[in-house]
């Protein structure tokens, strides 16, 4: 009974479908380690071959999970996300030690954003019922923005809480 084992010719060949596949995610956008190894198994490839290769691509610096931290972060900013989310999705995408902050401080800061993100959603009343003040404060926190940030930011434009008697 003869064992088919994969000839020396297919395995060379699988490494050339991993790198061009590789190369051609690289070319369109920075992607972290994690994203390359995910959307290569979803491909069908082997994680044990795909490991090999994405180590050499970021040898010669093809890939680089500081590049890809620095491009998403200044993204997510730009968008108008907060410290919080913006780490969440990075540690979702294999990214545990990024720290935003420094990128933010060269856009204006957390503050200054957060007071970007707002203005542009609501308009200038100082007056909020209940409801409106909580609605506003959700929608701030779902993009990332702590609540003591929030706080402060409703304190600067002195936006109080109309108590319905």
């Amino acid at each position: 009974m003869k064992t088919t084992t994969p000839s020396l010719s297919t395995a060379i060949e699988r490494r050339q479908q991993i790198e061009t596949v590789c190369l051609r995610l690289l070319s369109r956008r920075e992607h972290s380690r994690r994203e390359l190894l995910d959307k290569l198994a979803l491909r069908g490839f082997n994680r044990d071959e795909v490991e090999p290769v994405i180590s050499e691509m970021a040898e010669q610096n093809w890939q680089n999970d500081e590049r890809y931290t620095e491009c998403y972060v200044r993204q997510r900013i730009q968008s108008g996300y907060g410290p919080t989310r913006i780490r969440y999705e990075l540690q979702q995408r294999g990214i545990n030690d990024a720290d935003p902050d420094a990128q933010a401080e060269e856009q204006g800061g957390w503050q200054n954003l957060l007071l970007d993100v707002y203005l542009g959603k609501y308009d200038d009343e100082k007056l909020l019922s209940q409801n409106e003040w909580l609605k506003r404060s959700r929608f701030l926190q779902q993009r990332g923005f702590s609540g003591e940030m929030i706080k402060r930011l409703f304190a600067e434009l002195k936006i109080k809480l109309c108590r319905s008697e």
